[in-house]
C-alpha cells in the first residue's frame, strides 16, 4: 500500500492507492445510507403538503405539541449530517421552517419559540436546532434563532423575565418566549389527561385519589381541577433541575458566536444547582423558590417538585439535565471536574440502594413516606460520562451495576413499535447504548454486523407501518389528542447502530442532550458535511488520546475525498495519525497538529488509521473547513434593536 502526505486546503492529510476487500459492515453502511436517502422522500410526501406543512388538524389546544412534529423530522437532519442526500438536507430545513411556522399558527409557538412549556418537552423538540448547526451550519436564518432563543434566557432580551441573573434561577418550570408562567390554566393540560390518567398522581393529598394505587384520573373533571390548583400553588413558580437543559440553548449560541458570554452562563448556572445540592446534602432538590429556598412553595420538602423526585419519572428527570449540562461544560471549558455533578447524583442513589434477590437496586422515586421504585440502575447514564471522560472512575461506575440480560442483546422493537422486555416506544428508539459500550470494551465482536442488521430489520418495519392503511394520516382521528404522536410512531429514519458505528459515540440522550462525538466526517470534493458517497467509517477503539477507525471506499469505479474532524465540534485535537493495512501493520506514520485530517482513497480503497489526540482543547463551534468570517458573523439587526 503506498501513502503521500499531501494537503488539501491547508489540511494535512493522505492519499491511499491500494485496494482493501469490502468488509459485510461497509455494504450495510451504504445500504442504510441508501435506504435512509429514499425513505426520507417517502415519509416526507406520505404526512405533509408541498410546503412542508403536516396533513393534520386546524387548530391544537394547550401548551403541548411543537416538541412532537420536531421530533418526528429532526432525524433527516442528523442523516445529512452522516452523509444523506442533498435532497434529505432540503427537507430537512423546510421541515424545521414549516413546522415552526405550522405551530405559530396553532398558537404554541410565539416568535418561532413555545410561548410557554417545560424543559423536557423544550429539549426534545429544540434537538432539531442543534442537528442543524451540524448540517446546515451557514445558515443566518438558524444562526439568528439560536441566538434569539437563548437570549430569553440570560437577560439579554429585556421583555422576557425568564431568569434571575442575581439568584442565578429559572423563574419557573414552565417557560418560554413569553417569560415565565405562574398559572397555568385547565385548557393548557387538556391533550394530556388521558395519557396521564395512567400515571402516579403528582401530589398526594388530590381529593378522591388512591396515591398507592400509582394511577390519577386526569379524565375526571373534578380530580383535574385540584391537580392544576395544586401545580400552580406549589409548583409554578421557582426553578427546577430539569432547566438545566437550558445550557444547550446556550451552548447551541456560543457554537454559532464564540461570545463567551454563554459559556459564562452554562457554568455559572451549572455551579448555582451544585451549591444548592451541597445544601441539601449532596441530594440534588428538585424544588427551590424565587427567593433561592429550598422547597418554598412546597412546605419545605426538596422533593415533590415538578418533574422532580416523585413526579412523572422520578430519578431520570433529576439526572438527564443534570449529566447534559456537565457534558456542555465540559464542551466549553475543557474541564472535566463539571461532570462533579451527575457523578455525585449516580453516586448518592447507588448509596441509597439495596440488595434484592441477590442484586443491587436503587431508588427511582423518593415520596414522602421516604425512597421507593426499586430498580437495577439505568447503565446509559453512567456509559454518556465514560464516554466524554474516558475515566476509569466513570468505568467502574458502569461496571458496578448487575446488567440485565436485556442489556446484552442488540435490543429490536416489535410492530407496536414498542419493546416487549424494556417497554421502550419507537418514538425514542435508542435502544442499544450498553451493547455499544460493551463493543468497545472488546465484547460483542460482532457487533458492527448485529446492529446494522438490526438497522435494517427496524427501518423495514416502520416503512411497513408507514404504507399500511394505518400509516395514512387521512385515516388518523385527528381529534384525538395523541394524534400528535403519529409521525413519530410510522417514522422510518432510525440509525442508532449507523451513528454509533461512524461517530464512536451513543446516540445523543434524547431530552434535550447534544450528539457528541469522536470524530465527524465531511465530504472535501463537495464540501459539505457527511462522508461521501461510497464510504464507510467504522470506530473501532475508543481511549483518551487516540481514536481507531477504519475507512472504505466501496466504490470500484469513483476515487473519494473525505475530511475527518476531531470531535462533533472541532473541540479536540489530532496530533498524528499511524497507518494500518488490512492486516493490522503499521506502515506510516504522519503528523497531523490539527482539528481535521483528509484522506483520499482510490477505488475499492480503505485504511485503518490510530489518531493520537487532545481531547477538549480546542473551542468548539459549527465552523466547517471551508467557513469564512461572514459564515460566522453576519446577524440581522431590526429596527428597535441596538
Amino acid at each position: 500500500m503506498s501513502l503521500k502526505a499531501k494537503t488539501t486546503t491547508a489540511i494535512t492529510g493522505i492519499h491511499i492507492r491500494e485496494s482493501w476487500p469490502t468488509p459485510e459492515w461497509a455494504i450495510m453502511e451504504r445500504k442504510l445510507i441508501e435506504i435512509l436517502n429514499k425513505a426520507s422522500l417517502e415519509y416526507v410526501r406520505r404526512y405533509t403538503r408541498e410546503d412542508g406543512t403536516l396533513i393534520w388538524r386546524e387548530e391544537w389546544p394547550g401548551m403541548d405539541g411543537s416538541d412532537d412534529p420536531y421530533e418526528a423530522f429532526m432525524n433527516l437532519s442528523l442523516l445529512y449530517t452522516l452523509g444523506g442526500s442533498e435532497e434529505v438536507q432540503r427537507l430537512s430545513r423546510l421541515m424545521f421552517d414549516a413546522i415552526t411556522w405550522q405551530w405559530t399558527e396553532y398558537g404554541q409557538l410565539h416568535q418561532e419559540f413555545d410561548g410557554y412549556y417545560d424543559w423536557m418537552h423544550h429539549g426534545e423538540g429544540y434537538l432539531y436546532l442543534y442537528f442543524l448547526g451540524l448540517s446546515d451550519p451557514q445558515s443566518l436564518k438558524n444562526r439568528q434563532r439560536s441566538v434569539k432563543f437563548a437570549n430569553l434566557y440570560n437577560g439579554r432580551n429585556p421583555d422576557v423575565n425568564n431568569y434571575d441573573a442575581q439568584s442565578k434561577i429559572i423563574r419557573s418550570p414552565i417557560t418560554g418566549s413569553k417569560g415565565p408562567c405562574f398559572e397555568m390554566t385547565e385548557e393548557d393540560w387538556v391533550t394530556h389527561r388521558g395519557v396521564l390518567d395512567d400515571y402516579l398522581a403528582p401530589f398526594e393529598d388530590i381529593p378522591g385519589v388512591d396515591f398507592a394505587s400509582g394511577k390519577c384520573r386526569w379524565s375526571d373533571d373534578q380530580i383535574y381541577s385540584e391537580i392544576i390548583k395544586r401545580m400552580n400553588d406549589r409548583t409554578a413558580r421557582g426553578d427546577v433541575p430539569l432547566n438545566l437543559n437550558v445550557t444547550g440553548l446556550m451552548t447551541n449560541a456560543y457554537m454559532y458566536t464564540g461570545d463567551e458570554g454563554y459559556s459564562r452562563w452554562v457554568t455559572e448556572y451549572l455551579q448555582a444547582w451544585e451549591e444548592r445540592t451541597e445544601r441539601n446534602e449532596g441530594l440534588t432538590p428538585d424544588n427551590i423558590g424565587l427567593t433561592g429556598e429550598i422547597g418554598e412553595y412546597n412546605d419545605g420538602r426538596w422533593w415533590g417538585g415538578y418533574y422532580g423526585w416523585r413526579w412523572p419519572h422520578g430519578f431520570m428527570s433529576i439526572i438527564e439535565p443534570v449529566l447534559n449540562a456537565g457534558m456542555n461544560a465540559v464542551l466549553l471549558t475543557g474541564d472535566m471536574r463539571k461532570l462533579k455533578l451527575a457523578r455525585s447524583q449516580l453516586d448518592r442513589n447507588w448509596e441509597l440502594g439495596r440488595m434484592e434477590n441477590g442484586v443491587w437496586v436503587t431508588p427511582r422515586r423518593h415520596c414522602d413516606s421516604g425512597w421507593t421504585d426499586y430498580r437495577v440502575p439505568a447503565p446509559v447514564y453512567p456509559v454518556y460520562l465514560w464516554t466524554m471522560s474516558m475515566a476509569r472512575e466513570d468505568l467502574d461506575r458502569v461496571r458496578r451495576i448487575d446488567l440485565e440480560e436485556h442489556y446484552r442483546k442488540i435490543d429490536i422493537p416489535n410492530k407496536s413499535g414498542r419493546n416487549d422486555v424494556t417497554k421502550k416506544e419507537t418514538k425514542h428508539y435508542i435502544g442499544n447504548t450498553v451493547p455499544w459500550f460493551l463493543y468497545m470494551q472488546g465484547d460483542l465482536p460482532d457487533y458492527p454486523n448485529l446492529i446494522l442488521k438490526q438497522n435494517l430489520t427496524l427501518i423495514a418495519q416502520q416503512l411497513g407501518k408507514m404504507r399500511s392503511e394505518a400509516g395514512d394520516p387521512t385515516s388518523w382521528d385527528w381529534q384525538h389528542p395523541y394524534s400528535i404522536h403519529q409521525w413519530q410512531e410510522y417514522c422510518p429514519l432510525y440509525f442508532e447502530g449507523l451513528l454509533q458505528l461512524m461517530l464512536g459515540t451513543p446516540m445523543h440522550i434524547s431530552h434535550g442532550g447534544f450528539q457528541h462525538a469522536r470524530v465527524r466526517y465531511f465530504d472535501a470534493q463537495k464540501q459539505r458535511p457527511g462522508v461521501p458517497e461510497d464510504v464507510s467509517a467504522l470506530v473501532e477503539e475508543l481511549s483518551a488520546d487516540h481514536v481507531t477507525l477504519t475507512l472504505i471506499n466501496t466504490s470500484y469505479f469513483e476515487r473519494r475525498e473525505l475530511v475527518i474532524q476531531a470531535g462533533s465540534f472541532g473541540e479536540h485535537q489530532f496530533l498524528e495519525a499511524e497507518l494500518m493495512n488490512e492486516s493490522g501493520e503499521t506502515f506510516g506514520k504522519v503528523d497531523v497538529n490539527s482539528k481535521w485530517f483528509s484522506v483520499t482513497m482510490e477505488p475499492v480503497g480503505g485504511v485503518k488509521l490510530k489518531l493520537i489526540m487532545k481531547r477538549y482543547v480546542n473551542r468548539p463551534s459549527y465552523e466547517t473547513p471551508w467557513s469564512n468570517e461572514v459564515d460566522t458573523t453576519t446577524m440581522l439587526k431590526g429596527r428597535n434593536r441596538k
